[in-house]
């Protein structure tokens, strides 16, 4: 007999099925036993003979396959349950440092992370992929439609994009490589290659020694560039309309998830767009925040925030025209030391960056001289400008920091399947 999953057996009342999956509770009586199943779809009960598994060492979190029949039940919450004919041990659960069988997991992050995959079987935590992994289809599907196509750039470089000393250095046979910081100079590079519009999901590193809530080494990027724009603006008004997308399609797809994580999702209207220096302005006048250098530090993404949600009844802002020293030399400067640049801020904490880029070939090499670094050694990067590159722009967003931020996660790490941080390497 084939397998039947768990959501499948209402199409089965009256039915011999078999089902596989893991133990969840069990619960002895005298003249009977009743198990939970779960399965990758859902959970059922189960209601066993003593006899049946008189012989069996049956734990939780055991692998077991059911052979039954499909009887209904009206005190269930689905209307039916499995009555066992015959049950079969296919992996015995032992040892297990965690109880993952309660409503909450009420252990540390930490001791979550060293028992990862145990962790991930509980019904809070393992929702929180399901919805990622839906972020990020819905990521694909939108720019498919909006004549994007999907790329797989190295993560195996010579140099950092943006020049900076957080790289992880590794041995490249006889020459010294990095892992790459963001996948920019290649996602250029393709517009200029004629593709025009290019996106691609993939991890990132950076190796920054933060152990905070918000830094992880290794993260997924959601990048992607376009060309053949006028402005930053019309970046902006893209991740604008993609955003609307994305949540309308998690929405769709992870009703259940969502309910199980007691997740209302933020209608998005147009995001509003505020210059870093207004920002800062503003700040200081609404809560006296000061700052040393003309940047948000987290505080003042979270006030921001507060503020735009007070008045203006938006999760998200925009904080734009951050200025030139603040930027990678491959952004597009404008009047009084601006750039062409944004951050995207969701709930107090910035999840996007981005902007226009410089197209010219002498204003780049220019701009690189000026933040005091040498042409030659970007010269396979800047030597495209020579030959042709249109107007273009583009942003990258963090993938754990969005699905953190939609769910309302207090750690990025719960966002991330087996996190690789300042001091996390295993599992």
């Amino acid at each position: 007999m084939r397998r039947v999953l768990v959501n499948e057996l209402g199409s089965y009342l009256e039915q011999e099925v078999v089902v596989k999956g893991w133990i969840y509770r069990i619960r002895r009586l005298s003249q009977v036993t009743f198990l939970i199943l779960r399965d990758r779809t859902g959970m059922i009960q189960v209601t066993v003979e003593p006899r049946l598994i008189a012989d069996l060492h049956l734990t939780t979190e055991s692998v077991v396959e059911i052979q039954g029949s499909v009887t209904p039940e009206p005190r269930s919450r689905v209307g039916y349950e499995l009555a066992a004919g015959r049950i079969e041990v296919l992996s015995l659960a032992q040892n297990l440092n965690i109880n993952i069988n309660s409503e909450e997991l009420n252990v540390p992050l930490d001791i979550a992370l060293d028992n990862r995959v145990l962790s991930l079987r509980h019904t809070k935590i393992n929702p929180i992929f399901k919805i990622q992994a839906a972020i990020v289809h819905a990521f694909q599907d939108f720019l498919n439609q909006e004549g994007f196509v999907q790329v797989f750039t190295p993560k195996i470089v010579a140099g950092g994009t943006e020049g900076g000393t957080e790289l992880f250095a590794l041995e490249y046979f006889e020459e010294k490589a990095y892992l790459a910081q963001s996948p920019q100079f290649y996602k250029q590079m393709l517009v200029g290659s004629g593709f025009e519009r290019v996106y691609e999901v993939g991890q990132v590193y950076r190796a920054e020694k933060h152990a905070t809530s918000r830094h992880l080494n290794e993260y997924v990027s959601l990048d992607l560039e376009m060309g053949f724009i006028e402005n930053e603006h019309d970046v902006m008004d893209l991740q604008n309309r993609l955003l609307v997308s994305m949540f309308s399609a998690v929405q769709a797809d992870c009703a259940t998830e969502l309910e199980i994580l007691g997740v209302t999702l933020p209608k998005i209207p147009e995001i509003p767009r505020i210059p870093l220096s207004e920002a800062l302005e503003l700040l200081g006048k609404e809560y006296g925040k000061k700052h040393a250098e003309e940047d948000l530090d987290p505080e003042g993404e979270r006030l921001l925030s507060q503020y735009v949600r007070r008045h203006m009844s938006c999760e998200f802002v925009f904080v734009t025209d951050y200025p030139w020293e603040k930027r990678p030399m491959y952004t597009m400067p404008k009047g009084e030391g601006a750039t062409c640049s944004f951050d995207l801020l969701f709930r107090g904490l910035e999840i996007t960056t981005g902007g226009q880029r410089i197209h010219n070939y002498d204003l780049l090499a220019a701009n690189m001289r000026k933040k005091g670094l040498n042409p030659q050694d970007f010269s396979s990067y800047l030597n495209n400008f020579a030959i042709g590159m249109p107007p273009h722009g583009g942003l990258a967003i963090g993938l754990e920091r969005l699905t953190a931020q939609m769910i309302g996660l207090s750690n990025v790490r719960e966002a991330c399947l087996f996190p690789r941080d300042r001091h996390r390497l295993t599992p």
